[in-house]
């Protein structure tokens, strides 16, 4: 039987004659990394995208106690019929508030320059409606509510009976996924003809572990950023639990990745619970990664930065591939060190699939020097964006190797689109925007 993946810390006491840092040195440590939550990607355009006609105020049903908010934003295609032909579209995984002229100014530009998503829905009759969160970070579930609200008032404003298409982009296109299958179980019609995720991690996305480790306990040294957020605080949240594949819940944790989060393994109990998709609807998916195989050029096991302070130090590597108790980094502050091992947890920052500048968000807030071609690891494989048809825990697929049309075919998928290059997780290429526009239009 496979040993199920897990991480280790060894902790080192260092010589005493080393001393310990006073004062003077941890506010020098404390001076020398950067404020601020973690691991955020900010999807925002870089020119002012147009108001939006109307703004919803959503309110979602309760989940578990918490009950979430959030707002539409609503683009009519023409403003003189109002809405007609809803596009339906959930923003993604982030710390705090949705900023929805950003999200909107981004998807209406493409990486060439040319007409984005947006432009060219809006063209076609498309109504854009745009749902943030009020709180991307906390639960899936909660958030679910919210975008339901979402959808049943697009039902009941529409003028006419053009059926809906609704998705999202990151964890949008999971929290939309969950939304309309937990209607269909309800027997609530939600008027849908077609869904869509955007370089959404069907089946988990990846933070190294390491550089998780890291953002615990830096932490503690770091002020907090403007608004009182911590390093850590976007790892830790809800959202993070329930989206990664592998999470640890502090620096010093030891013991199975994959199912450390309880909060993951209810939400995947509850997407069982509600049928795992949608069935109704047309279901369309686009990853920012390649299928034929080809990965990022980050070898396995070797150094991705390695900083060092007079009392601190830390040290990232690129994620070796399995394996027993593989070297990851470490760090140190005073006289204790702290080294990570890994064992049976895949090369996952290599394989193919929609990037994160993780290494290199983590090295500047360290200031620390680091490569321009080690800065970006895969966030969401290109496996788990096309919604393959393996088990979200163990994870008993290759995820660096080419995807066939078999195996596209077997999915939770109808049809898939991958990027021609492994690009930005959520980039909005000419490729994947044209293919969606193409496949809307059938």
């Amino acid at each position: 039987m496979a040993q199920e993946p897990r991480i280790d810390v060894a902790l080192t006491a260092l010589s005493e004659g080393q001393g310990e840092p006073g004062k003077s040195e941890l506010a020098e440590i404390a001076d020398s990394l950067t404020p601020g939550v973690w691991f955020t990607s900010a999807l925002s355009g870089e020119a002012a995208g147009r108001a939006a006609d109307v703004t919803w105020e959503l309110t979602g049903s309760p989940y578990e106690g918490q009950t979430a908010t959030g707002q539409a934003a609503v683009y009519y295609a023409n403003p003189k019929f109002g809405l007609r032909k809803p596009f339906i579209f959930a923003d993604g995984f982030n710390y705090g508030p949705s900023d929805l002229p950003g999200l909107f100014a981004y998807f209406s530009t493409a990486a060439d320059g040319g007409p984005g998503l947006f432009d060219q829905l809006l063209s076609r009759g498309y109504d854009i409606v745009l749902v943030g969160f009020t709180e991307r970070h906390t639960h899936i579930q909660a958030n679910a509510e919210v975008a339901i609200a979402a959808i049943l008032r697009a039902v009941a404003e529409r003028k006419g009976d053009e059926r809906l298409t609704v998705g999202g982009v990151s964890m949008g296109g999971i929290i939309t996924r969950y939304a309309l299958a937990k209607l269909e179980t309800a027997t609530v019609d939600h008027e849908t003809a077609t869904y869509l995720s955007f370089d959404s991690p069907h089946n988990g996305a990846w933070i190294p572990l390491i550089l998780q480790q890291m953002a615990y306990f830096f932490e503690g040294f770091t002020p907090a950023g403007p608004d009182g957020v911590k390093q850590a605080d976007l790892i830790r949240s809800p959202a993070a639990q329930q989206l990664l594949w592998a999470w640890v819940e502090d620096s010093k944790y030891e013991g199975p990745v994959a199912t450390s989060s309880q909060l993951r393994k209810e939400f995947l109990a509850d997407l069982d619970r509600v049928g795992n998709f949608p069935q109704i609807p047309r279901k369309l998916g686009v990853s920012n990664g390649r299928r034929d195989g080809v990965g990022l050029p980050l070898p396995a096991g070797e150094v991705a930065f390695d900083w060092q302070a007079l009392f601190a130090s830390a040290t990232a590597r690129f994620q070796p591939n399995k394996g027993e108790k593989q070297p990851v980094g470490g760090m140190h502050l005073a006289l204790t060190v702290r080294r990570t091992t890994t064992t049976e947890v895949p090369a996952l920052d290599a394989v193919p699939g929609g990037t994160l500048d993780s290494f290199g968000k983590v090295a500047t807030a360290l200031k620390a020097k680091i490569s321009e071609e080690y800065r970006s690891g895969t966030f969401v494989p290109a496996v788990s964006a096309a919604a393959l048809d393996f088990d979200p825990v163990a994870w008993n697929i290759d995820p660096a190797a080419a995807i066939t049309e078999d195996q596209v075919r077997n999915g939770h998928l109808d049809d898939v689109k991958f990027d021609d290059a492994n690009t930005e997780h959520s980039h909005v290429s000419r490729v994947l925007v044209d293919w969606i526009v193409e496949r809307l239009a059938r």
